[in-house]
């Protein structure tokens, strides 16, 4: 069964960025992905309660840093979903 929690594109995106990466800022996720604060802010809080990122707020200086990270439980779930997807693919290839 398609996670349909996954399936949305910017949640995707961050999903697919963080599994390259040890982990990235909310500046760098959103720049690398093209969205605004709201629109990354919303979806980002969705990963993170379904349990598929942590983030971790500290400051750099006195500026707030948002950093996020994958979980196994999120790197699970998009290798799953990635697997069914390819299997997707390959049924309509016949």
């Amino acid at each position: 069964k398609l996670d349909r929690l996954i399936h949305e594109r910017l949640r995707l995106g961050i999903l697919s960025a963080l599994a390259v990466n040890p982990s990235l800022t909310f500046s760098e996720l959103k720049k690398l992905l093209d969205s605004t604060d709201g629109n990354l802010s919303v979806h980002a809080r969705k990963l993170e309660e379904a349990g598929y990122i942590t983030c971790t707020k500290s400051f750099s200086g006195r500026m707030p840093l948002t950093e996020y990270s994958i979980t196994k439980t999120g790197r699970k779930a998009l290798e799953r979903y990635l697997d069914h997807m390819e299997a997707l693919i390959k049924a309509m290839k016949g």
